[in-house]
């Protein structure tokens, strides 16, 4: 029986006239026990109790009002007289469906050389010796199908560098896959989002040099590049804790060595076999790098007077 049920139990024997000891005998339980809840008050509303109409009405009320936070629709409720336990009301909350159907959840699966994924994340860093927390840019882009992973920080991630980490990502990996997969910065984004996405066109022109092309995910759909989503949290607490660094280049030369030597080469469950293991299938499927690599250089409009002066 249910602890509601039990208390009920005990109440109905109490009131057919039966002695505690009796109660204890018939329901098993100790004597103590049936004292307890013989003194304790009967609750406005108990953990089985159902949700007739008018109260579900005032729950949904509440229930909208709160932002779907349960917490607070209980004080809600207790300011409306209305007081009941946080487990009741989360069981009306579900018999009711008021959270609504779960989102699908399931897993991306891909073949060698299909796709690669890109994306940044602010991390915070400290450079010895001024031991200072500095918010820096972590780039990461990993191979979907072996999962191999390369990062590099940067100051801030402007085309620029997005350039340059792009080329040397192309340089570990020894090729790319003929998609990447972003969200929608405006980094390398011109115009549009998701499927109606317009890259940029001189990060679309470098891409297309090493052979791949960029492809935006929807809009709130961030599970789509889930590869590169889930690794940032591993970097932030594997990688950057407990190390110390003392400029940009020492940082990411360390990043290049925790990836080879660390990232790449532990096992990973959904794999059955680590990154380096799963590269070796990948990397002949990947599309070769051109003989002649693409300058990395920042764009920049500049005004010419007619005395041949520039404004900069």
């Amino acid at each position: 029986m249910t602890p509601s049920e039990i208390r009920t139990a005990v109440r109905t024997l109490q009131a057919q006239g039966h002695s505690l000891r009796e109660i204890s005998r018939l329901l098993a339980l100790s004597r103590n026990t049936v004292r307890r809840i013989l003194r304790a008050p009967d609750r406005p509303v108990t953990e089985g109790t159902a949700c007739d109409e008018a109260t579900l009405a005032t729950v949904k009320a509440r229930f909208e009002q709160a932002r779907g936070n349960v917490v607070r629709v209980r004080e809600l409720l207790a300011e409306d007289g209305l007081e009941v336990s946080y487990s009741t009301l989360t069981r009306w909350v579900r018999e009711a469906d008021l959270r609504g159907p779960p989102r699908r959840a399931g897993e991306y699966q891909f073949v060698p050389g299909q796709e690669m994924q890109h994306d940044t994340s602010p991390h915070r860093v400290r450079f010895m010796p001024a031991d200072k927390p500095l918010t820096v840019q972590c780039a990461g882009l990993v191979l979907a199908y072996s999962r191999r992973l390369f990062i590099q920080y940067y100051p801030r991630f402007t085309r620029f560098e997005a350039k340059a980490f792009l080329l040397e990502a192309a340089r570990f990996m020894a090729g790319v896959c003929p998609v990447c997969v972003i969200d929608n910065t405006s980094v390398l984004r011109a115009a549009g989002a998701g499927a109606d996405a317009v890259v940029a066109p001189e990060m679309a022109a470098f891409a297309r040099t090493l052979g791949f092309r960029f492809r935006a995910h929807r809009v709130g759909n961030p599970e789509r590049k889930g590869r590169i989503e889930r690794p940032f949290a591993y970097v932030e607490t594997n990688f950057l804790a407990g190390r110390d660094f003392a400029d940009f280049d020492d940082l990411n030369r360390q990043a290049v060595d925790w990836c080879r030597n660390v990232a790449n080469r532990k096992p990973k469950q959904a794999l059955g076999m680590s990154p380096d293991a799963a590269y070796l299938i990948e990397r002949p499927h990947l599309m070769p790098l051109p003989d002649a690599l693409p300058p990395v250089y920042e764009l920049l409009e500049r005004v010419v007077d007619l005395y041949g002066y520039v404004s900069v």
